[in-house]
């Protein structure tokens, strides 16, 4: 029976052949990006994993014979996050590091290859002098987070490390990844692994399903002629199961293709490592294994009214309509993310744990509710019908509505996950962004935060004030009036007369109150530029010089050379300082530059997940017009224009399309911001117009792929169909 299958599969006709051709395509690029979306997970949670052992605690309670002491010092270079670990050996024993052969002895140093590239293609005053002693070596790949990444471990004595704020002994290091540390990301990140999935999950299924009515007649007629179920069966299970084996080996040959451009492109902001971007042993088997064995399940449940009567297949009747009680999941889902308003977890783990059942269950939601939608939509149209093919198309979509949105489901689902995603991610990035400043009014601070006592020499001073680019250099004092909504320095008004740019005191005044970089970060109460009136300090002039101080503002031209030098002078003045200098655009574009990294994300969710559920529109329009072209034929012959059976055909699949894409964004949005007011009281903002012109992208493509369709009507449907049926 298996090579009588395989027979009817292939050389039986040009139809079956055919089916058989496109089934095995569809399988293969399903299975292609579903081991892709596989790999991207896996590739996300490696580049948020892989550099966890970078903030190595502290051994309070845990004995260790000679433990490492440890600092983690930030900084930049270029806009660029550039992390530096300070470690002491304390005796011979010392824990390893990872990604090097042994922690480095003071005078030494290990960099990543990406680091390293940028020491010694720079000049020495914009990097390399940053760093004392000489490079031992690199750090190996297994302890970066990215190719890109930028990180630096240096030896030194361990009398030195801890003579620096935020310096701790460390008895061994860890290599287990911790979770995701902002519950917001964490949420879409799971929420866009669904729905990368769901549309390929759908694809595939859909493909598999690709010309049922055409095999349940061919099988049905088998019946009259003595097979028996069982043979009926296999037959159909055969030919299934063999274009899904085809189709599942060529997705594993394209897969390969998939995870290079997947290496090369930066989704995050920083490129994944090609091994991070593999697949474990089970993933393959499950897939490898999976496909064909749900193909093969698949054609067996089709064949279930075949095996109960051969008549059964031309005994069709209505299937029932779906019922009102389908909307019960989705406003569960709703209820859910409700529910917590006011009631948000406390941890990370527990704010996840809270949410995502509910996104889940909304996302499932949709799929159980689309059919009722679907019908009723359907008969709306169908009662305001005025022409034929608006008639034909609402009756047909009526009566099987499950079959209507089970077409379009992967569309829906992709549309709801992008709304969602731009929704909260759209949100972060205004409610959490520093305010914009011009590039000639660019401020640099090296804050002095826990190095009380530290002192400013005049020299440091001219120096700075020497290096091209620099406009101008200058020392902040502690606030003494440090109230909770208070700038946290002070600054002469002398000193502020010189930099009118950044705004002036009040009058009479002579000491005002100012932010450590000039320009405030809360759009409430920052600095608008000349026209900012800084308000009074009661210290005095004299006072001042005698107040701790807070840090050096140095004003920039904005080119990366003068941020560069200028970082690098300060940092040799003040090697034993925990974080860097940084400036205004470095801050502002660290947290933005993350979150527009996830938006990037969600823009490629939409422009990945609603192609491949437009792909699966038109294999079910095209296995629709298929199975009904003896109908068609037979209306044709009655007299019904092409015309008008094509615009019944575009009607029954782009109408639910349409309608159901504007519940799925609605629904998104809702979530959205049900997330947004539990999580952190925000009100939702509105959406890019990027997302606007993706949406209609993406609808566009769907719309398109229905209308290249139709040509195959005319094909299908001519008169020597209605003979030969």
């Amino acid at each position: 029976m298996i090579g009588f299958g395989l027979r009817l599969a292939v050389a039986s006709g040009r139809e079956a052949l055919v089916r058989f051709v496109v089934l095995a395509a569809a399988v293969a690029l399903g299975v292609a990006l579903l081991l892709a979306t596989v790999a991207g997970v896996h590739a996300l949670d490696g580049q948020f994993g892989r550099s966890g052992w970078q903030q190595a605690k502290s051994t309070a309670g845990t004995p260790a014979a000679d433990p490492l002491m440890w600092v983690n010092r930030w900084g930049y270079f270029e806009g660029r996050p550039l992390d530096r670990i300070d470690v002491g050996r304390t005796g011979p024993a010392a824990p390893a590091v990872p990604g090097i052969p042994a922690a480095p002895a003071p005078g030494q140093y290990y960099v990543s290859p990406a680091l390293h590239d940028l020491i010694v293609s720079r000049p020495a005053d914009e990097l390399a002098s940053r760093f004392p002693g000489h490079e031992a070596g690199l750090i190996d790949d297994s302890a970066l987070a990215s190719p890109d990444s930028l990180l630096i471990i240096v030896g030194r004595t361990a009398h030195e490390v801890g003579g620096i704020y935020g310096a701790h002994e460390v008895a061994s290091v860890s290599t287990v990844a911790p979770p995701v540390p902002v519950a917001a990301i964490n949420l879409v990140l799971s929420v866009i692994g669904g729905g990368l999935l769901f549309p390929v999950l759908i694809f595939i299924s859909t493909a598999t399903r690709l010309a049922a009515t055409r095999r349940e007649q061919r099988f049905a007629a088998m019946r009259l002629v003595g097979a028996t179920p069982r043979q009926v069966s296999t037959l159909a299970a055969v030919e299934s199961t063999a274009a899904a084996v085809l189709g599942t080996a060529a997705g594993f040959a394209l897969f390969p293709a998939l995870q290079a451009i997947l290496a090369r492109y930066p989704l995050t902001g920083q490129r994944f490592f090609p091994s991070d971007l593999s697949l474990r042993p089970p993933e393959i088997l499950i897939v490898g294994l999976g496909v064909p064995a749900a193909a093969a399940i698949a054609a067996r449940f089709a064949m279930r009214r075949v095996r109960i009567s051969p008549l059964g297949v031309t005994r069709q009747v209505t299937p029932k309509p779906p019922r009102a009680w389908r909307l019960i999941p989705l406003l569960a889902g709703l209820a859910e993310l409700a529910y917590f308003i006011d009631r948000r977890p406390h941890t990370s783990s527990g704010q996840t744990a809270a949410f995502l059942p509910g996104l889940l269950l909304i996302m499932a939601g949709l799929v159980i509710a689309g059919p009722w939608i679907t019908m009723v939509a359907a008969r709306f149209m169908a009662g305001r019908a005025r022409r034929l093919p608006t008639l034909l198309a609402a009756r047909r979509l009526a009566d099987n509505p499950q079959a209507a949105f089970r077409a379009i489901s992967g569309v829906v689902l992709g549309l709801f996950v992008v709304s969602v995603a731009t929704g909260v991610i759209t949100t972060l990035v205004e409610q959490r962004a520093v305010p914009e400043t011009p590039l000639s009014d660019v401020t640099m601070t090296q804050s002095f935060h826990g190095a009380d006592g530290t002192e400013v020499p005049d020299a440091l001073l001219e120096r700075l004030r020497g290096v091209e680019g620099v406009t101008f250099a200058l020392v902040l004092h502690d606030n003494p009036d440090d109230g909770a909504d208070s700038p946290s320095s002070v600054i002469p008004c002398a000193d502020l007369a010189r930099i009118p740019q950044y705004g002036r005191c009040e009058p009479g005044a002579a000491v005002a109150q100012i932010w450590d970089n000039l320009v405030g970060y809360d759009p409430g109460r920052a600095g608008v530029g000349a026209a900012t009136v800084w308000r009074a300090s009661a210290a005095t002039a004299e006072d001042v010089a005698a107040l701790p101080v807070d840090g050096v503002v140095v004003g920039l031209d904005g080119t990366s050379t003068a941020h560069e030098r200028a970082r690098t002078a300060l940092q040799l003045a003040f090697p034993d300082l925990a974080v860097s200098a940084g400036s205004t655009t470095d801050f502002k574009g660290d947290y933005r530059n993350q979150l527009n990294q996830f938006q990037q994300l969600a823009n490629v969710t939409m422009l990945f997940s609603l192609p491949i559920a437009a792909c699966s529109l038109a294999v079910s329009v095209a296995a629709g017009i298929a199975d009904r072209k003896r109908p068609f034929a037979l209306l044709r012959l009655t007299g019904v224009p092409l015309r008008a059976l094509r615009r019944v055909v575009a009607l029954e699949s782009a109408a639910p399309l349409l309608a159901v894409a504007v519940l799925a964004a609605a629904v998104g949005f809702t979530a959205a911001q049900l997330f947004l007011r539990a999580q952190m009281r925000y009100t939702m903002s509105p959406p890019p117009v990027s997302y606007y012109v993706l949406t209609a992208l993406g609808l566009g493509v769907a719309l398109t792929i229905i209308a290249a369709t139709l040509p195959l009507l005319d094909r299908v449907s001519g008169p020597e169909t209605a003979r030969n049926e």
